[in-house]
Parts: C-alpha cells; sequence; structure tokens
C-alpha cells in the first residue's frame, strides 16, 4: 500500500531525513518511533503529500505522489485521514459541524445524510449525544476522539496518526490507543503512526520501524523490538540517558 524509497529532506543545512526507505502493507498497522526532532512528523508529511522531497519517491498504491501535479495530489489526498497532534478542531465549529467539515467541502451528500454519518462516526468512537458541544467544552481526549472521527467521515483507506496520545494522561492514552486498534479492525485500513510513548507503540502496532538519524535503522514486530540486539533501538525503547544514542547524536549533530 505504502513505499517510500530513498527520501531525502533537508530545512537549509540540517538534513533531517537522509535516505528513508519503508514499505507498509495493505491493511497493516505501522508505527515510526524515534527521538523528539528525528524527523518522525516530517516523513507522516510526505506520507499525505504535504511536503515534497528533494530526492526519493513516495508511492501511495502503485502511484508515485511526488511527480503528481497539484489537483491530482489533491485527488488522491482523499483516500487518508489524518488525526493530527492537537487534533487541529475548527474552535468556532461544533464537534458535527468539524466532522462534517470534509464531507461538506468534498461532496453532494445532502444535510439528512451528512447529519446521519457524523453520528454514526461519533457514535464509534463513543461520543454519541456530543454533536452540538463546540471543541472549548471538550477535554483533551474527548478532542482527540473528535479528531478520530473527522479522520474516518470520509471512508479512508490510509489512517495517519501524528502523537496521538501526546497531552493525555495514563488512562486517557491508554482509551485512544483501545479506539486506534478497533477502528483498524472495524474499518481494515491501513494505518501509520509516530510516536515516542513505546506503551502506545506496543499496543497499537503490528510492526514498528525506528527512525534514527535520517534513517530507518530497524523494522520488527512489537515483540521483535523488544528483543533487539541493536544497542540504539534498545536505549531508546528502555529511555536510558546513556548509550549509544547520546554519542551519535553528539558526533553526527552537523549536516
Amino acid at each position: 500500500m505504502i513505499r517510500i524509497e530513498e527520501l531525502h529532506k533537508s530545512f537549509g543545512p540540517k538534513r533531517v531525513l537522509r535516505g528513508v526507505n519503508l514499505h507498509v502493507q495493505k491493511g497493516e498497522t505501522l508505527v515510526i518511533i524515534g527521538g523528539s526532532g528525528c524527523g518522525k512528523s516530517i516523513l507522516l508529511k510526505h506520507i499525505i503529500g504535504i511536503m515534497r522531497p528533494e530526492q526519493g519517491r513516495v508511492v501511495i498504491d502503485g502511484v508515485d505522489i511526488t511527480r503528481l501535479n497539484q489537483h491530482d495530489l489533491y485527488e488522491r489526498r482523499k483516500k487518508f485521514g489524518m488525526l493530527f497532534q492537537g487534533a487541529a478542531l475548527f474552535d468556532s465549529l461544533t464537534v458535527a459541524e468539524n466532522v462534517a467539515f470534509a464531507l461538506r467541502e468534498h461532496t453532494t451528500l445532502g444535510d439528512a445524510r451528512i447529519r446521519e454519518i457524523v453520528c454514526e462516526k461519533l457514535s464509534l468512537v463513543g461520543l454519541h449525544g456530543a454533536e452540538d458541544l463546540k471543541p472549548a467544552q471538550l477535554s483533551g481526549g474527548m478532542r482527540k476522539r473528535v479528531g478520530l472521527a473527522r479522520a474516518i467521515a470520509f471512508e479512508p483507506r490510509i489512517l495517519l496518526y501524528d502523537e496521538p496520545t501526546t497531552g493525555l494522561d495514563p488512562i486517557m492514552a491508554d482509551v485512544i490507543n483501545e479506539l486506534i486498534v478497533k477502528l483498524d479492525r472495524t474499518l481494515g485500513v491501513t494505518s501509520v503512526a509516530v510516536t515516542h510513548d513505546m506503551k502506545s507503540a506496543y499496543k497499537i502496532a503490528e510492526k514498528i520501524a525506528m527512525l534514527h538519524d535520517g534513517r530507518i535503522i530497524e523494522v520488527n514486530t512489537p515483540d521483535g523490538l523488544r528483543n533487539s540486539p541493536n544497542p540504539i533501538v534498545q536505549q531508546f525503547i528502555q529511555g536510558k540517558a546513556e548509550g549509544p544514542i547520546g554519542r551519535v547524536g553528539t558526533s553526527n549533530s552537523a549536516p
């Protein structure tokens, strides 16, 4: 479903992605882990086509989206749903209006059908009855769930999650993790999440890829990753201050 080949991206002298290669199978849930600022969200933005690489390809369902013109890329994005890190809700709109936003912008569906879809998606994320609330009236976990309902409203084939549990307490983070697993099973979508929360990664992933120093250094199952012989992987997943990441980060800090 998703093939990333030799992807490079820089910002001025800083090289963020240095030849990323990654494959995601249809129906698979893959989690990308790595330290803060390592380029996880930048990689996600390349998958959805918000950013274009300096070199390399992003092939979605057989189509290289890095070569598409703006109109064709816009059409291709309709296959995606994305949960942004802060949910990215429109504060002036109600919950129902937020979830319905893409449906009103990109379809000719009538009000009754849109309302039906909105209620269905809100029920899927456990927010039936919250249609008329404003984002300011919601907790952080509820905002995330509204963001999820909006992400699935257009029946996407691919779901992207940018730090889905950031800013949530452990219990609400687990609620979101359970919801992601439920949606993946219910909808049969291909999912890619980026996070540095290992508890979340272990819970939702079928495969985990670690991004370090601009490259994917390992792709493994959750159990396989726990037993990885790679010292960089072990330092990260165990959350140790001392280890090769510190030394590598120091020596490779220059572009």
